[in-house]
């Protein structure tokens, strides 16, 4: 199978890219990198093109982490990918990622079967603390360590990330490509949940190892145990909140997920609306998702509204 991989970039820590593309052309077929209008264009241009198989495209623009995804995914297609690889630009893949994901995907599409896509565990850059592949259930998330399950597993999963998820071309014709009117959170989510409403699957695949950032920071909290929270600019948290009421109001996401995600929404409130070091502007910016999102409001966020 050949996989193409897909990198969205704004503004990137050029080295940490320069150790992405070092780890991730030798895996693909060909990668392309997808430039959201950063500010040092040119230099990320000029690190691309140090790499043999790559293709450098500029949106000139921030037009969204979907329009991004859709742009480098309708490339990799037409150049004829069995399989697309979607990756952020803080993503790094162990040696063997790709190979043992592509193997997962082969071995589980037969003539029958529906497998959208598998996914890549990660191990957080801040905590170190390794990933969970999710299994909604009536308001939980069902969380699956490879630690605990044991290696050497594939996990079915009810949504990954998109970062280190490899994709099944024929999936993303049929099922269509990433709703870009959600501009960057929710994104993956959404995808997931429109594959499995149309009977595909989804896999975790624990030998599949990345490094991944999901936040500026974290935040420890006990519930049950001590865990790690992303922490994010309080302009993501209106795109988490208004783009989560948005689904909520669509007909194909899963009463649980919805049941599941609203318990998630009030956690976060309690946590960063009250507690986190931007409280009030984290409260703005929920309140204003909220807002926006029953006024079925979908895109960039504008300030001037």
């Amino acid at each position: 199978m050949s996989t193409v991989a897909v990198v969205t970039t704004f503004n990137p820590d050029l080295s940490v890219l320069r150790e992405q593309l070092g780890r991730t052309v030798p895996q693909v077929k060909q990668l392309i990198v997808v430039d959201n209008g950063s500010v040092a264009a040119d230099s990320i241009r000029a690190l691309v093109e140090e790499f043999a198989k790559t293709r450098w495209l500029s949106l000139g623009e921030n037009r969204g982490l979907g329009y991004a995804h859709n742009v480098g995914i309708q490339q990799a297609l037409e150049r004829g990918a069995g399989s697309v690889l979607i990756l952020d630009q803080d993503t790094l893949p162990e040696p063997d990622m790709v190979s043992v994901l592509a193997e997962t995907l082969v071995s589980s599409n037969g003539p029958d079967s529906r497998v959208a896509a598998v996914g890549a565990r990660y191990v957080g850059v801040q905590s170190s603390h390794p990933s969970f592949f999710v299994q909604f259930r009536r308001f939980r998330f069902k969380k699956c360590f490879c630690t605990e399950c044991g290696v050497r597993q594939v996990i079915p999963a009810d949504v990954l990330i998109s970062s280190g998820a490899l994709f099944s071309a024929r999936a993303l014709r049929e099922i269509g490509t990433m709703d870009e009117g959600l501009f960057i959170d929710h994104i993956d989510t959404e995808w997931f949940l429109r594959a499995h409403h149309r009977g595909w699957r989804s896999y975790g695949v624990c030998d599949a190892v990345m490094r991944h950032s999901l936040g500026e920071r974290t935040f420890r909290v006990w519930l049950g145990r001590w865990r790690y929270l992303p922490i994010h600019k309080p302009f993501r948290y209106y795109y988490i909140y208004r783009n989560s009421v948005l689904l909520y109001r669509r007909s194909y996401p899963t009463i649980r997920w919805k049941q599941t995600d609203v318990l998630r929404l009030l956690m976060m409130f309690v946590m960063f609306a009250l507690f986190a070091g931007d409280r009030v502007e984290n409260l703005k910016m929920m309140c204003r998702g909220i807002a926006d999102g029953f006024r079925d409001r979908d895109g960039r966020l504008d300030a001037a509204r």
